[in-house]
């Protein structure tokens, strides 16, 4: 019997691991980064009329456990002042339009607050002396604004009775907390045990069947009540543009930063008009029709910082005209 020679044994094929991307990543990769896009993003803008609009909780500060707390870095503050120095823009939050102001501190923006329905809008708009639009923002304790109020009528029912009802129905769940926001009442839950949100959310809907001219909307861990008028973020943006001349330019580039629900309206107004960036903030994907990100607050700060920086460095540098 011959020798037989056994036969080699085929080596295994190893299989290749590819990274999996994460759902992060994967959500980025949808909604570009505003800092890493941003050299072609300002290419865009290369010659138009960019109008700021910002959100404050969650963009401008960190979301915390105490609203009253939610401070904005000094660093954040020079950001926004610097920004606004050589573009129109706006604060747009669901905080009421004074406290939103308290928190700035700054007599260079417009601010507008209760989702927008609280509005000090700019008087007339001028122009620069090299002929860019530009409008000049107005401090209202002057008189020199213009005040805009769509939801006036249900300010005293606001006040006087749900924010009574909400306070009285809430008091007895520890966490829960009630602010007036103006035109609008939140409900924080924040700091709310999980096992008690239930009957926290009956409580706060057992007050809007007294009134049914108010309607219930939840935000990051807020209930917020607020009139059922056909009005929020998006009409404020187009409303400014309107006040600052340029709703039917076809040169603007606006752009909005927000992190929450609310600010998806806005971003829907950009999206219908064809025009700006619609930028959300957010750590994790989500449903969203803005068409960039940035993570957190930090990187709003850079991408402001940037943005002031970049119009400095390619526009003329010849004072405005606001005469």
């Amino acid at each position: 019997m011959g020798f037989q020679t056994p036969h080699a044994s085929k080596p295994k094929v190893q299989p290749v691991n590819k990274p999996i991307p994460s759902t992060y990543d994967a959500w980025v990769a949808r909604h570009p980064s505003a800092l890493r896009t941003f050299d072609r993003l300002m290419k865009a803008a290369s010659g138009k009329d960019v109008v700021v609009f910002l959100d404050y909780d969650g963009t401008l500060s960190p979301i915390v456990d105490d609203p009253d707390r939610a401070f904005m870095s000094h660093e954040m503050r020079e950001a926004v002042r610097e920004v606004a120095k050589n573009f129109p823009t706006a604060i747009i939050s669901g905080r009421s339009r004074d406290k939103v102001k308290e928190f700035v501190k700054l007599s260079n923006v417009y601010y507008a607050g209760s989702h927008g329905m609280d509005i000090m809008a700019p008087s007339m708009p001028v122009r620069s002396s090299d002929g860019n639009r530009y409008t000049m923002a107005l401090d209202s304790t002057k008189g020199n604004g213009v005040p805009f109020q769509p939801a006036k009528r249900f300010l005293p029912a606001t006040r006087e009775q749900i924010l009574k009802e909400l306070e009285n129905k809430t008091k007895d769940i520890k966490g829960a907390r009630v602010e007036d926001n103006g035109f609008c009442m939140s409900v924080h839950f924040r700091q709310v045990q999980e096992e008690d949100y239930g009957v926290l959310e009956e409580k706060v809907k057992s007050v809007l069947e007294k009134h049914p001219d108010f309607c219930l909307t939840e935000g990051k861990k807020v209930m917020e009540i607020r009139p059922s008028i056909e009005w929020n973020k998006g009409h404020a943006l187009e409303y400014f543009l309107d006040t600052l001349g340029l709703s039917s330019s076809s040169n603007i580039l606006p752009v909005y930063i927000g992190d929450d629900r609310t600010d998806e309206d806005a971003f829907k107004v950009l999206q219908s008009r064809g025009q700006g960036y619609p930028i959300i903030v957010s750590s994790v994907p989500k449903d969203t029709k803005a068409l960039y990100s940035l993570r957190d607050p930090s990187e709003v700060l850079i991408f402001l910082s940037r943005l002031a920086k970049w119009k400095k460095t390619t526009c003329s540098s010849r004072p405005l005209n606001f005469g």
